[in-house]
């Protein structure tokens, strides 16, 4: 694990409950590089442990997830501890839930909550998205595809074998809030708003662990549950300190 990482992993800590997070502004430019070394991202906070809800048996891979925001971009970071990263899908809106992958999942106005976007990127920087106007489950009126969005990511280890014990990938994204404007109440959000929000991870070929921020309460794995999200609410200042 390189020395980044384990400051990451070893000094940062939630700071509010499990089910809530304040998204601070970056405050700078972001590169999108899946390098994770911009001071912004070293004083944001993480979201809480992700939990495991229909863990049977394997490693509990954990993750550490931040979020940060500007006028035009929502930024995520997600660091994944990975003995065995795998993928093979490389089309836009291939099944890449079946590769190590992170996932967010946000409904971005509360008087709406089972309107939500799901924009799913696996370790190549390869993504899904859909947009659910009416709630999962129920058929999508039109293909959505977001426009814009920025992938990056790097590997400690070596991709698609496992004859080796790898440590761990990092995934940076951004994505313009412009993709959420249908929905959003305000874009950009102002300082106070509040959206429904999950992150996810599907552990690949092996180890195949599904993972989240918040736990949806069904009883077999299912992403797709907008009345399980976690709330984060915009805040107009740049770092917690």
């Amino acid at each position: 694990m390189s020395l980044l990482v384990f400051f990451f992993f070893a000094t940062v800590q939630p700071v509010l409950a499990d089910d809530a997070y304040t998204l601070y502004r970056a405050g700078t430019s972001m590169a999108i590089d899946g390098r994770a070394d911009e001071t912004a991202w070293l004083a944001a906070p993480a979201v809480s442990d992700f939990k495991f809800p229909w863990w049977v048996e394997g490693k509990k891979e954990q993750t550490l997830a931040k979020l940060l925001w500007d006028d035009e971009q929502l930024y995520l970071l997600f660091i994944c501890e990975d003995a065995h990263i795998w993928a093979e899908y490389t089309e836009r809106d291939g099944s890449v839930y079946r590769d190590d992958c992170v996932e967010v999942f946000t409904a971005p106005n509360p008087e709406r909550p089972l309107s939500y976007f799901n924009i799913e990127m696996n370790v190549l920087g390869i993504f899904l998205d859909q947009y659910h106007p009416d709630g999962p489950g129920v058929p999508v009126p039109e293909n959505w595809d977001g426009q814009g969005v920025r992938i990056a990511t790097s590997i400690a280890g070596s991709l698609n074998d496992d004859g080796d014990a790898d440590s761990h990938w990092i995934l940076e994204a951004a994505i313009p809030l412009q993709n959420f404007a249908r929905v959003a109440k305000n874009t950009p959000p102002r300082s106070g708003d509040v959206w429904h929000l999950n992150l996810n991870r599907c552990g690949g070929k092996t180890n195949a662990q599904y993972s989240q921020w918040r736990p949806s309460r069904s009883d077999t794995p299912q992403f797709h549950a907008p009345m399980d999200f976690g709330k984060v609410e915009f805040s107009a200042r740049a770092r917690p300190f």
